[in-house]
């Protein structure tokens, strides 16, 4: 199929062309992208914008980020002052907190400015900061996987931004919610970098990262090392696996060499708070009677999977009498309901092997929230998908390249957001 113009060539395996322009022949290529940059600059401040205006709803009240970053400035792993009741560990005295600690030292630089007290108060701004540079990031790839249309960009952004959990956890912010806005941050990062230059450090830095924000993204190391590999060594597996062996040996010591540091940092860190590497905190923190009982039944176990599953593809919450005849409970809501755009991923082509890997990859990442105790109360949506979405999302692009997003798609995009829209509101009847 002849690219149309504006449009990336995206060869079989996924490697992207030259991209032409859209506009006249004669007119300056430095014209159409300051357009472009301006469009993007207007939807992005349109969501920063929203993001922060929704922001003063149901926060979590809880700036544990905010105080671990300045206990690493301090040269401690804990915290001087119990920051909640639950989702800590308190040993003689010292709170720690068993969620990844990459957000903290993100936040470091900020901590050292202001201090905790006064940075936790710009958590609010921080969040929708973050959440749109995911979105910046979402722009470019879908640019580099030969999105042309601006339209549809902007509709693609609509969809992750405001049609899925990312605005709830946005608008939440705190301990459970911020470490979702930064690894999509990161997992966008590693795909226009997989989508690029395809450099196996950088990509190995950017998942180990991930890893120490959102502990499932460890699922999505196999992809990296794939998209790694140049074309005409991944084209040729595995036939031709041992004529290619010494290139798949070098690119993955790089990779390992990236992630190395977050591997290394993570076991230390876990010896250092409990005394054993491979105790994150989750399997002691203190929690609610409910979850405890859970917990007992596994931190991870086929236990939990009904429970996952049901808050994933079919919970609507509470049964009312009134429209909208169901109302959220805080345990979850389908992502048929939340994000039935997303459903726009069936459209990308399905017989490319690339196609394929992110699809595997999306599954792998969400495969251990399914067997998890936690469920991922309080929510609106299931928050722990986030962790694959940006895969999906991908996936998405390439559909919106192949074809465009047609009526019927933006419908259900506007549908997730109008449902989005209705967690805002409900957020602040709580």
């Amino acid at each position: 199929m002849r690219p149309r113009p504006g449009v990336a060539a995206i060869g079989p395996h996924g490697e992207s062309g030259s991209i032409s322009s859209a506009a006249d022949p004669g007119e300056p290529v430095v014209s159409r992208r300051g357009y472009v940059a301006l469009v993007a600059a207007l939807v992005l401040f349109v969501a920063f914008e929203v993001y922060l205006g929704s922001s003063s709803g149901a926060r979590s009240g809880r700036p544990d980020f905010f105080y671990l970053a300045d206990a690493f400035l301090h040269g401690r792993t804990w915290l001087a002052q119990q920051p909640g009741p639950w989702d800590v560990v308190v040993i003689e005295g010292r709170t720690y907190v068993p969620s990844a600690p990459f957000p903290a030292v993100a936040l470091a630089p900020f901590v050292a400015l202001l201090g905790p007290q006064a940075a936790a108060t710009w958590d609010p701004v921080i969040n929708a900061l973050l959440a749109t540079a995911g979105l910046a990031l979402l722009w470019q790839l879908a640019e580099r996987l030969g999105v042309a249309s601006l339209a549809d960009r902007a509709w693609l952004l609509a969809l992750f931004g405001f049609s899925t959990a990312t605005w709830w956890v946005t608008m939440r912010g705190g301990l459970w919610h911020t470490s979702h806005l930064v690894a999509s941050i990161l997992t966008f990062a590693g795909l226009l970098e997989a989508f690029g230059r395809r450099r196996p450090l950088v990509m190995g830095l950017l998942s180990g990262a991930a890893f120490m924000t959102r502990a499932p993204l460890i699922a999505a190391l196999p992809y990296w090392g794939w998209r790694a590999l140049p074309e005409k060594i991944r084209g040729a597996l595995p036939q031709g696996l041992p004529e290619a062996l010494r290139v798949v040996v070098r690119r993955g010591a790089w990779l390992a060499a990236g992630f190395a540091p977050a591997l290394v940092f993570a076991l230390w860190y876990n010896a250092a708070r409990f005394g054993n590497p491979f105790e994150s905190g989750y399997g002691i923190a203190t929690l609610s009677p409910e979850l405890d009982g859970l917990r007992r039944l596994g931190v991870f176990s086929l236990a939990h999977l009904p429970m996952n599953l049901d808050y994933f593809l079919v919970h609507l919450g509470r049964q009312i009498s009134t429209f909208p005849w169901f109302e959220p409970d805080g345990f979850g809501l389908s992502v048929l309901v939340t994000s039935p755009g997303l459903l726009l991923a069936v459209r990308a082509d399905w017989r490319r092997r690339e196609t394929i890997a992110l699809g595997l990859t999306a599954l792998l990442v969400l495969a251990p929230s399914l067997f998890y105790y936690g469920g991922g109360f309080f929510q609106f949506g299931y928050r722990y998908a986030l962790d694959c979405f940006p895969f999906v999302m991908a996936l998405c692009a390439m559909a919106a390249a192949r074809g465009g997003i047609g009526t019927g798609w933006k419908v259900l995009i506007a549908i997730g957001v109008a449902v989005n829209l209705y967690g805002v509101y409900w957020s602040y009847t709580l």
